[in-house]
């Protein structure tokens, strides 16, 4: 067994995932097709949870003045969470996990997951709103997250106490 085989099979017995992602890439240039892909795997690597990721680059196909290609990047990550956290931040257009069979997660895990996913798609949100809006909908937009807001802490104090009556 080589040595990339024993980081693999240990770190999917400890929890891991073996995936691979695949993103498109869509550039004016032939070689900027090539260092854009070349540059995500690397991005990839950075990415918190990740112990490795190998990079495929399909040749990129020109369609009038664009040229187009994907990336297919194997991937292993420590945690089924980091793998939900990449393709929520980096969409990729599939996925497909090779290994394990089956995951289980806590419930604590998956109330991570959900809310990273909620992190996630509520930047994409405001920022798609600020860039958008105009300024009587931009505030009418603050309104509504102050409101948010005041939920949040009201839900938070009825949690807290239900918590401290042991009842929640």
């Amino acid at each position: 067994m080589n040595e990339v085989e024993k980081v693999t099979s240990k770190t999917i017995k400890d929890g891991g995932v073996l995936a691979v992602l695949y993103f498109d890439i869509h550039t004016k240039t032939k070689d900027k097709a090539q260092h854009i892909g070349a540059g995500f795997v690397e991005q990839l690597l950075r990415e918190p949870g990740v112990v490795y990721a190998v990079g495929e680059i399909d040749e990129p196909l020109q369609d009038g003045e664009m040229f187009s290609t994907y990336v297919q990047v194997k991937i292993l990550v420590s945690g089924f969470q980091h793998l939900v956290n990449i393709c929520a931040i980096h969409s990729p257009f599939n996925v497909e996990i090779l290994r394990p069979d089956e995951i289980r997660l806590p419930l604590s895990q998956a109330h991570e997951m959900l809310m990273g996913i909620s992190t996630v798609t509520g930047d994409y949100k405001k920022y798609i709103i600020e860039k958008t809006s105009t300024p009587e909908e931009l505030q009418r937009y603050q309104m509504i997250l102050e409101k948010k807001a005041e939920l949040g802490k009201k839900i938070l104090g009825k949690k807290v106490g239900n918590d401290e009556k042991g009842t929640g």
